[in-house]
This record gives C-alpha cells, structure tokens and sequence, in this order.
C-alpha cells in the first residue's frame, strides 16, 4: 500500500511538470548561440532544460568545448561547434585538419548531435588580407577532414559573416558586397556549392535602429503593425527589417552568379539593456523583438524573396565578461542564475518569465515537501 502511495505522488509529479513546462516543438529550425564569457554561467546540465524550454533545437558554441559536449549527450539538441580565427591557418594542413576534427567533433559522436561547423567569425570584416586569405582553405581542409571519415555528408563546413560585408542592403533587390571582398566571396560561394553548406551572416536590426533612430520606425526593426515598404524592382512588400537584410543578402549572392545557397542568421537579437547613447536597448523591446522573432520560425515565414527562417538568437545568457558597450553583456534571454531576463512569448499563448519560472520552482519544492511528509 505505502509504495503504490509514493508511486502515485511521483506519478503526479511528473504529470505535473509536463503540464507545466512550456513547448515550442514546431519551431524546428530556431536555434540559440550558447556563448561562454562569463563567471557566474550555470553548469551545462543546468543549460539543458533551459535550451529547450525556448522550444529551441540547435545551439552554436563559439568552440568545441569538452564540458558542454558531453553534458549535452542524449538530449538531441543539435551542436554547431566552432574553430578560431587563430587557428585558420594550421587548419590547411591535412593532418592538423583531421587530429581537431577527431578530437573535438568525431570524439563525442553519435551521442552529442554535431550537425555543423563553423570555421572562423566575421573574418572578412577583420580586413586581415592573411587572414581572409586563409580562410578558404581552411573550410576545405575541415572538409576534407570529414570526408576521410565519412562525416561529410552529416556534418556541414560553412563560417560566419558580419553584415559589413554588405556595401548596400536597401532596396533588398540592390543587395551587393563590398568592393574589395569579391574575390573572397566567389571563392566562398563555390565552397558552399560544392559541398551543400549553407551561408551564415551575423544580423542585427538593432544596431541600425541605434544609428539612425529619428529616420528608423521602431515597430518596423521589431516586427510590430507598420507600413513597410515596396522594393521598387521586385514589387514585393516589406514590414521587417531583418527580412529585407535576408534578401539584400540574397540579392547580392545572385549577382555573383551563384544560386541555391541557403542562407542563415548566425546571430540575432536585442540588448535589454545599454549605455544612454544606446537607444531602443530596453528589456521592452528586447522581449518584443525575440518573441515575435520566435513565434515567425515557429509558424515558418520566409521572406519576400523565398528564403527560409533559420535563425540563431543571440544569445542563451547575459555574459558579464563581455568587452565593450553595456548592450553587449546584455543579450541574454537568460540570467545566469538561470531566470528569464525578460517575459518571453511563445505560440498557444505560453509566456515565459522570471517569476512566472521562480512561482514554478517554488511549486516543484512544495510538492516534493507533500511527498515527503507523506512517505513519512
């Protein structure tokens, strides 16, 4: 009798949490950048269910860090795992190639889900002329790497850009590079033709709107009721920044001649907070801009042009060792004590916020406290 007791309690326990935790199973293709610039993050078994309580399915690591590969094990989160820029140039050589790809990758699989590579961050924009000149090679020296153990057909090479890269972006259908990063950028694009990666750009609408806030309409950067406006070339009506920033990119890949890459947002997101000349940075409009951000790939838009949402947000925590301007240690959804930094809304009308999270665990500790007098 005493142990069908304690099986029912447990069993209403468990029912409870699924009733309870919030789900975003649809938005298969939303992911988050899991950066690690703190000293005070919580540990990466911590992370896990605050990953997926964002109805999130990827991460991106800013390296190939042991600890959190391994914690990650068996969940089916999917790992972009990513080399330095100081390591572009060893990775070249076949064999200093293959040796990282086997520590840091081939190591932890099947049961750490690494689905992708990310060689190198923003190279382009370091105007590095060695750098960028090693940037090619790499990506097809990792490449190869997976070929020699027949993970390249699992596992993607591709790297991120900043949207610098871009000498114009308005109207979407004028998207052009820079000149000057052609020549990088054919070499690029052949790359992704050759092996099926897709193009990854860092976008963040906020940055502009911080630029120019007078000549900027806020609701349009945050997905919110407005106007828009119609390319004159394409006909085609846009009422978000971030999509016509998706289609200046895929115009300006098509102007090279090149067809049929996907492209992705490695990053975005907004501050909830900044410095006094950092305007629109407020825990409002970061919530408005990664709600709606989220409830689009959820409902799977694309843009104007066709393209697919697939979106890392930036970023998973607030991380307080972060250099610069205050914005920049304040992209987090989460704090590290592991709170919502701010309500989130979901789709099915789900909201995730800081006391809505702390009224949850306390519920947890009191069931668990009934449980226990009770066994007693």
């Amino acid at each position: 009798m005493e142990s069908l007791r304690i099986k029912s309690l447990f069993s209403s326990l468990v029912l409870f949490v699924l009733v309870s935790s919030p789900t975003l199973s649809s938005a298969a293709s939303l992911g988050i950048n899991y950066g690690q610039l703190g000293d005070n993050l919580p540990q990466p078994t911590d992370v896990i269910p605050l990953i997926k309580s964002i109805g999130a399915t990827k991460a991106k690591l800013y390296d190939a860090n042991p600890q959190i590969l391994s914690a990650f094990a068996n969940t089916g989160i999917e790992f972009m795992v990513a080399i330095g820029n100081n390591l572009l140039s060893s990775m070249s050589d076949p064999q200093q190639a293959l040796t990282w790809v086997k520590s840091n990758v081939q190591t932890y699989l099947p049961a750490t889900k690494i689905t992708g590579i990310m060689v190198g961050n923003e190279v382009l924009t370091l105007n590095n002329t060695e750098l960028s000149s090693s940037l090619v090679p790499a990506m097809e020296g990792v490449h190869a790497a997976l070929v020699s153990l027949g993970l390249d057909t699992s596992i993607s090479v591709t790297t991120a850009h900043s949207l610098d890269i871009m000498g114009s972006t308005y109207p979407p259908s004028a998207g052009a590079f820079k000149q000057g990063y052609e020549v990088y950028m054919q070499a690029i694009l052949s790359f992704h033709v050759q092996t099926g990666s897709p193009f990854y750009i860092n976008m963040y609408p906020f940055f502009a709107y911080k630029s120019s806030p007078s000549e900027i309409d806020l609701n349009y950067v945050l997905f919110e009721p407005n106007n828009g406006f119609v390319d004159p070339t394409t006909k085609l009506l846009y009422d978000n920044m971030l999509f016509a920033q998706i289609d200046a990119v895929y115009s300006a890949i098509t102007l090279l001649g090149y067809k049929g890459i996907s492209i992705c947002e490695s990053e975005t997101g907004w501050p909830s907070k900044g410095d006094a000349d950092e305007v629109g940075a407020t825990l409002d409009n970061a919530a408005k801009y990664n709600s709606n951000l989220i409830k689009m790939v959820a409902e799977n838009k694309v843009t104007p042009l066709g393209s697919n949402l697939d979106i890392y947000i930036f970023a998973l925590f607030n991380e307080n060792m972060k250099s610069g301007q205050t914005s920049e240690r304040n992209f987090g959804l989460f704090q590290p004590d592991k709170m919502p930094v701010y309500s989130v809304r979901f789709t099915d009308g789900v909201t995730v916020s800081s006391s809505a999270v702390k009224r949850y665990n306390s519920l947890i500790l009191l069931f668990f406290c009934i449980a226990s007098i009770a066994i007693l």
